[in-house]
């Protein structure tokens, strides 16, 4: 891998894979040999991510996880800890299980989606985002650009339970261009799920196709990601402005493949399993921009070293090179916003050593991804920390102990510490 200022020039490094903790096939990643000159790992670095997520699940971070390193187009470690529940009957977690992603919908779904399109010039960053969405007529609005939505620059407040009254894109569209914004465009970052709600119409409307089934074309299928998805137990297209709930189906046999969530007093009344967590993504069909998608640490392992390797995982093109580097790049001083992607930033998840090149998110359920593409390095990190509830902060030290031991591995580079201006 080269790096000179400003990009980052990826090298392809994948060919076909298998796992380290488990011999089922990971897509297009070669079998590591952790601890040769190759990897440049540590070869005890297993037994400590494993002291740490057993003491994390011991300690109350989440009933399950499910851990995925890479380095140098190599998998490290894909492992997974507990169990899909808390349950002492509920089936255990291993590296296919199925987590809610939440929030990193935005970017290895919606995010991944805007590229695409800006790449086959379908997709314009800087014109009104009523070019593509008319209905979003309110004169507040008129400035407000795809990229402002993607940097959460776009002036939106951070969040309306919606799902208590309204369905379906038609309605949350009208409520979004209704509801006054909390800032003028521009002028602040404020990180907000309408932001990315709109991106995924944005990217429906330019397509003329539903965002999971585009997804499903363009990404999923061509990189052979085949666990991952929205609404895992459906079968068939949703009923139009149906909640997530009709997706349900009792007895389904995916179920013991997907870890639960929350227990949901309030909206669905039942311990979320199958469906989408976030009560939003539920009330638009468990289809969404921000949040709604499934998917495993194996396949999340693809979707990464894609990235860090320019866009592309063995002959599969998806996204320019220079388009990654330019959208995984932090945009302002002001912020740690890239386009999408986050950057690493006071106590990130990413922890103490990952490059101010790195670029990842989190999700409200516990997950994470982080890639540090000046070490060829990504960790995700998936929990299922609202089961049952949310009020639960245990996982955020889980995953920065996690991130500092990945680094803390690398033999072949130093460990810096990260300072805010770096």
């Amino acid at each position: 891998m080269r790096l000179f200022s400003g990009l980052v020039v990826f090298v392809l490094l994948g060919a076909c894979a298998r796992s380290v903790a488990n011999p089922s096939a990971v897509p297009n990643l070669p079998v590591p040999h952790v601890g040769d000159a190759k990897v440049g790992m540590s070869g005890d670095l297993g037994a400590r991510l494993d002291s740490i997520v057993s003491a994390g699940i011991a300690e109350g971070a989440a009933p399950g996880a499910a851990i995925a390193v890479g380095r140098w187009g190599q998998v490290v470690h894909l492992r997974g800890y507990g169990r899909i529940d808390n349950a002492p009957d509920a089936a255990p977690v291993n590296d296919s299980t199925l987590f809610d992603l939440a929030s990193l919908t935005k970017v290895v779904a919606t995010t991944t989606a805007a590229m695409i399109l800006e790449d086959e010039g379908k997709l314009d960053l800087d014109v009104p985002i009523r070019t593509y969405l008319p209905e979003l007529n309110a004169p507040d609005k008129a400035a407000i650009t795809m990229r402002m939505l993607l940097t959460h620059t776009g002036g939106f407040e951070a969040f309306a339970p919606l799902w208590r009254e309204y369905r379906g894109r038609a309605g949350y569209l009208g409520q979004i261009n209704a509801r006054p914004l909390a800032y003028a465009p521009g002028d602040s970052t404020v990180y907000s799920d309408w932001d990315f709600v709109l991106a995924g119409l944005i990217v429906e409307r330019i397509t003329g196709t539903p965002l999971d089934e585009f997804l499903k074309t363009r990404v999923w299928q061509p990189l052979q990601m085949r666990e991952t998805g929205y609404s895992p137990l459906l079968s068939g297209t949703m009923p139009a402005d149906s909640a997530c709930t009709a997706a349900f189906r009792a007895g389904h046999p995916m179920l013991d493949r997907i870890a639960k969530t929350e227990m949901d007093t309030v909206y669905r009344h039942t311990h979320v399993h199958g469906i989408v967590h976030d009560e939003n993504a539920c009330a638009l069909g468990g289809v969404a921009g921000h949040a709604g998608l499934f998917s495993s640490a194996r396949d999340l392992a693809a979707f990464a070293q894609m990235l860090l390797s320019g866009g592309q995982l063995g002959a599969t093109r998806l996204i320019q090179p220079t388009t990654v580097a330019r959208w995984t790049a932090r945009q302002s001083r002001g912020s740690s916003r890239a386009i999408g992607w986050d950057t690493p930033a006071g106590r990130s998840s990413a922890g103490r050593y990952f490059s101010p090149r790195s670029f990842g998110h989190t999700g409200f359920t516990g997950t994470s991804i982080w890639l540090d593409p000046e070490r060829g390095l990504f960790v995700v990190v998936l929990t299922n920390r609202v089961n049952p509830t949310r009020n639960n902060g245990r996982h955020e030290a889980l995953r920065r102990d996690v991130a500092d031991a990945v680094q803390a591995a690398v033999l072949d580079a130093p460990v810096i510490e990260w300072r805010p201006g770096r």
